[in-house]
């Protein structure tokens, strides 16, 4: 990632939250799904950064961001990686930076307006994992969280009802361990991430969230290489699963509730 403009000498202090927003060809939509999130957060009581990671766009993405400015926005640009390893990268830092680390996607498919109550639960929870109400994404894609639900079930013992979705609230403390153990390729960190909250006995809330269909650009993953994204999934997670085996520290510094 290339280095942001530095921060204003008010917004030296650490924040307390850093919002990981990754980006790739929305140019039609992140300029109002920027503005909408920093509209909510801006209404909360709580110092926050919104880092917006841009892997590489080839539409007119970059330059429209590039034009965005807020003193809580940081923008990133960085060569094409793929979804996965950006937001690992993104997590990492923001993980040395902030108490908490929040993961939304920049197509605007779950609205910003479903956070405050997040925020809210962080109090009693160590982990806060959306899951997706009525969701109108393709049958081939539901039927992947299908999947991916289950294998949780089997490796990790938990009922997590979506595992891989991309609206969740992480304690920095608590997922640091895990960030740097992670390959730096995983394809779908935030399914293995799910993984070890159940593993490490982690205080896990989940809370629906509403789920609009896409309304402009496409999906990056399609078709045959959806199943093949589904089985290097499924080949990483239980490859971590077996390795990791260990409960981290932080998981006796709290009760589970």
């Amino acid at each position: 990632m290339t280095s942001p403009t530095p921060a204003p000498l008010h917004r030296i202090t650490p924040p307390e939250l850093i919002v990981v927003m990754p980006v790739y060809n929305e140019a039609e939509v992140v300029e109002s799904v920027v503005h909408e999130w920093l509209d909510i957060l801006d209404r909360l009581t709580v110092s926050y950064r919104l880092h917006l990671c841009n892997d590489g766009s080839t539409d007119e993405t970059a330059s429209i961001v590039d034009q965005l400015s807020h003193p809580s926005l940081e923008i990133h640009h960085a060569r094409n990686r793929g979804h996965g390893p950006t937001i690992l990268r993104a997590y990492k830092v923001a993980a040395s930076r902030s108490s908490w680390i929040f993961q939304c996607d920049s197509d605007g498919e779950i609205p910003a307006s479903a956070f405050p109550e997040f925020w809210r639960t962080r109090e009693k929870a160590d982990f806060v994992l959306g899951f997706r109400q009525h969701r109108t994404s393709p049958p081939s894609r539901r039927m992947i969280t299908t999947v991916l639900r289950q294998l949780i079930r089997i490796l990790f013992g938990g009922r997590l009802r979506d595992s891989n979705c991309p609206y969740r609230l992480m304690r920095s403390e608590a997922f640091r361990p895990l960030f740097d153990q992670l390959p730096e390729d995983s394809f779908a960190p935030n399914v293995l991430i799910s993984g070890f909250g159940i593993l490490d006995r982690l205080r896990i809330r989940e809370l629906s969230v509403p789920h609009h269909p896409r309304q402009t650009g496409v999906c990056s993953i399609r078709k045959l290489s959806l199943l093949r994204a589904a089985l290097v999934s499924a080949r990483q997670t239980v490859a971590f699963r077996i390795r990791y085996k260990r409960v981290s520290r932080y998981a006796g510094t709290h009760s589970k509730s």
